[in-house]
């Protein structure tokens, strides 16, 4: 028998209870016991008035982001539609149903005011990653650096060459947040001073943003995201946004070892990376003034591939300051004996070990070392020791593990961008894509807390 017809009916009174109708396996209810925000009030007390009409909640705000950045919601008008409509993430944000949504506008107010000012998201963000420690999720013994390309919100059609644009006369109070935030940051070494190189576009509405090809494909404008992990468990014990350059990648390394180590008293004994962070300069900075292993593979342009010997093939002498060839001849920077020592020394930070011609001419093995030419000779970069060393350590037997868990930070990059729907940036300027990353990095670690530390059910 066909059941009646279900009929809307209006009932004087409803028992409802949110917390009976959000399944206990729902991913909120693992993330919910490791947020704490119970600081941001405290955190926030200098940037609000004492007078006036009551703010929105900021922890209210806090946690709606969360929600949109764990489900990958990018857009804050569907966020807000989103937690009007959905029982687990009124749950989540503490709202009843009879309370009222924010409006999508008072995200951009407290972004560009109190939140930006008080760097609360970098608050929230350290807060997790203190209860990742808490956890026991953080070793502390292994990093892992890399970093990766998110397209920016702008267009090649929007842009032009820097010279033109920059002669374009402009009164700075009528120029666009990003634009204004692109000028502040001129100077930064993860922006306007990671490089001398002229860009060969800007773009108009975003100009912090970098013009790149590195995809081997069609170019675009993009930021770099830079994730710092621990290798243990892959928590990102910090993040940072750059320019998509080398410079400024290397450099946001730097910054992010730095703050680890001042906020969190975490030094690593050893960093993995690939070979974008294999310059001379930064492994000198690595090894001499921060004592960590680097397991970084290095530019060498020196494997010859026609045969003859290479470089490795030549011992170095460093009390003598000179090279031994196989036949155990000497090479040597300069045979002259000069009474100030400083002399010796090269402008340039390469010198060039050269060998006599009266014994190559006579050499047996000429045709295996210069069959084309009169002399050998063999170059040497200004902290050849210190890459020395790196070989050393991607030869030692520890390296394919270091290696095999730097693939993690890889790995977050793909959840970045193909479960959270971060693949191309919807703030703009240096200040917005900071924003959005260290977002993005909170809710990362709080799905990795939520995936190792199951909530255990109790009921059964």
């Amino acid at each position: 028998m066909m059941g009646p017809k279900q009929e809307a009916q209006e009932a004087l009174f409803y028992e409802f209870s949110l917390e009976e109708h959000v399944p206990q396996n729902h991913l909120l209810r693992s993330i919910d016991r490791f947020v704490d925000l119970s600081s941001i009030r405290a955190h926030l007390t200098d940037f609000y008035s004492h007078t006036g009409r009551p703010s929105v909640d900021p922890e209210l705000l806090i946690r709606m982001l969360l929600v949109g950045y764990c489900f990958g919601i990018r857009s804050e008008r569907r966020l807000c539609e989103e937690v009007h409509l959905n029982l687990a993430y009124r749950w989540f944000c503490r709202l009843d149903l009879a309370d009222r949504i924010p409006d999508h506008s008072t995200f951009s107010k407290n972004r560009h005011g109190r939140f930006r000012e008080s760097e609360l998201l970098r608050h929230v963000f350290e807060t997790t990653v203190a209860r990742c420690m808490e956890e026991g999720l953080v070793g502390g013994q292994g990093f892992a650096v890399d970093a990766s390309l998110i397209s920016a919100d702008v267009q090649k059609q929007n842009s032009s060459n820097p010279d033109d644009w920059a002669a374009r006369d402009a009164d700075p109070q009528d120029a666009p947040r990003a634009v204004r935030e692109y000028l502040s940051t001129l100077d930064d070494e993860a922006f306007g001073g990671a490089s001398e190189v002229t860009p060969k576009f800007t773009a108009h509405a975003d100009p912090a943003s970098q013009w790149t090809a590195a995809r081997k494909g069609p170019a675009f404008f993009a930021y770099s995201t830079n994730y710092l992990i621990d290798t243990d468990h892959a928590i990102i014990v910090d993040v940072d946004a750059s320019r998509s350059i080398r410079q400024a990648e290397v450099g946001a390394m730097r910054k992010m070892i730095y703050r680890t180590e001042e906020r969190f008293g975490l030094k690593p004994d050893w960093v993995a990376a690939d070979t974008a962070y294999g310059s001379a300069d930064n492994l000198m900075w690595l090894t001499l003034k921060r004592q960590i292993l680097p397991f970084i593979p290095i530019f060498d342009n020196s494997k010859r591939k026609d045969g003859t010997w290479s470089r490795s093939d030549f011992t170095w002498d460093e009390d003598n300051d000179r090279y031994i060839c196989p036949e155990g001849k000497e090479l040597r920077h300069t045979r002259r004996n000069y009474s100030d020592p400083a002399r010796r020394e090269t402008k340039a930070g390469r010198r060039q070990y050269s060998s006599l011609k009266l014994e190559c001419q006579v050499c047996p093995s000429k045709a295996k070392c210069c069959p084309n030419t009169a002399t050998r000779s063999v170059s040497r970069e200004k902290y050849e020791i210190v890459r020395d060393f790196a070989r050393q350590c991607t030869a030692s037997e520890f390296n394919p593990t270091a290696q095999k868990r730097r693939k993690k930070v890889e790995m977050l990059f793909a959840h970045l961008k193909r479960i959270l729907g971060l693949g191309r940036l919807r703030l703009r300027g240096p200040c917005g894509v900071q924003d959005e990353f260290t977002l993005a990095a909170t809710a990362q670690n709080l799905r990795k807390l939520a995936k190792l530390k199951p909530l255990v059910s109790t009921t059964g």
